[in-house]
C-alpha cells in the first residue's frame, strides 16, 4: 500500500496522528525534528505544529504517536491512554540508568533467580502501586528534569564527601499495571534489535555476558517506567536487574501492526503527487 498525504493541511481538519515505529537509539525529539522539517516543506506551512504523545526512551523502539497540525491538541488525551510493551529484563547486574544507556556498575547474586521464582513474584506487581522513577529519567521535578537535578546533587555530594541519596530527587508516583505476562526465559542475554546506524545514543557493551533474561508483556497506565519495573523485579528476587530491550506495541488505540516506519513517513511527506 502506497502511503501519501495531500499537500493541503486544511484537508485534515482534525490534524494527523501517525503511529511511528521509533528507530533504535533515536530520541523522541530526534524523530519529531526530522518529521517536522519534512512536514513543513510538504504542506508549505512554516508555523506547522508537530509533537508527540508520550516519550519513548532512546533505546526503546515501537509506537511513538506523532501529532501534526490540530492533532497536537489531542496529544495530552492520547498520552493518558493505556500502553503495552514487550520488555527484556536481564537479572544479575544493575546500571545507573536501569537500562543500557549506562555501563553495568554492579553484579549481583543469582541464587534466587529462576523462571519459577520470577513467575512467583509477577502477581505482586499487578494493580495500582507506587513506583519511583529511574534516577536518570526525564521525569519533571519542580519544572526540572530529574537527570539534571540528579547530576547536580551528585556533584555536590562528591564535593562535600557525603553519600548521595536518590530519594533527594524523586518521590513515588501512582501507576497501574493491568497485565504482566512472562513470554519467554533464557539463561543468557541476547541482544535483538534493529539498528540503522544513525542513532547518536551510545549503548553499553554486554558482549559475552551470560545473565538470565526474561521477555515480558506489560500492559500499564501512563507514567509507568518499565526500567523501574525491571529494577524492582530484580530486587524482588534478591538480586539486581536492568532493562535490556523495550518495544512499545500499543498506544492510544494503535497497534504496532498499524505503525509507519520513519522512512515511510518521510517518503510520504516528500512525494509530489496528491493523495
Amino acid at each position: 500500500m502506497t502511503r501519501s498525504f495531500s499537500r493541503n493541511i486544511e484537508d485534515y481538519p482534525e490534524g494527523i496522528v501517525l503511529p511511528v515505529d521509533k528507530p533504535y537509539r533515536w530520541t523522541s525529539a530526534d524523530v519529531i525534528r526530522k518529521i517536522k522539517y519534512a512536514a513543513i516543506r510538504h504542506f508549505g506551512k512554516k508555523n506547522l505544529k508537530v509533537g508527540h504523545a508520550g516519550t519513548l526512551d532512546p533505546l526503546a523502539t515501537g509506537i511513538l504517536l506523532v501529532c501534526i497540525g490540530p492533532a497536537t491538541r489531542r496529544a495530552e488525551a492520547l498520552q493518558r491512554s493505556p500502553k503495552e510493551y514487550v520488555a527484556g529484563v536481564t537479572f544479575g547486574a544493575t546500571t545507573p540508568s536501569c537500562d543500557l544507556e549506562k555501563e553495568i556498575d554492579r553484579f549481583c547474586p543469582l541464587e534466587g533467580v529462576s523462571e519459577a521464582a520470577l513467575r512467583g513474584v509477577l502477581p505482586d506487581f499487578l494493580g495500582e502501586q507506587d513506583q519511583v522513577a529511574p534516577l536518570f529519567s526525564a521525569k519533571s521535578v519542580d519544572g526540572v528534569r530529574a537527570y539534571e537535578t540528579a547530576r547536580r546533587l551528585l556533584r555536590e555530594a562528591r564535593r562535600e564527601g557525603r553519600a548521595f541519596d536518590p530519594g533527594d530527587v524523586l518521590q513515588s508516583s501512582r501507576i497501574d499495571i493491568y497485565e504482566l505476562e512472562l513470554l519467554s526465559w533464557s539463561d543468557s542475554l541476547v541482544q535483538d534489535f534493529a539498528d540503522d546506524g544513525q542513532g547518536r545514543i551510545r549503548v553499553a557493551s554486554v558482549d559475552g555476558l551470560k545473565l538470565p533474561t526474561a521477555n515480558l508483556r506489560v500492559a500499564c497506565s501512563k507514567g509507568t517506567y518499565i526500567r523501574a519495573l525491571a529494577r524492582d523485579l530484580g530486587e524482588a528476587l534478591g538480586s539486581g536487574a536492568f532493562l535490556s530491550s523495550l518495544r512499545r506495541t500499543k498506544n492510544g488505540g494503535f497497534d504496532i501492526s498499524q505503525s509507519w516506519t520513519l522512512d515511510e513517513v518521510l517518503g510520504a511527506l516528500n512525494q509530489n503527487d496528491l493523495a
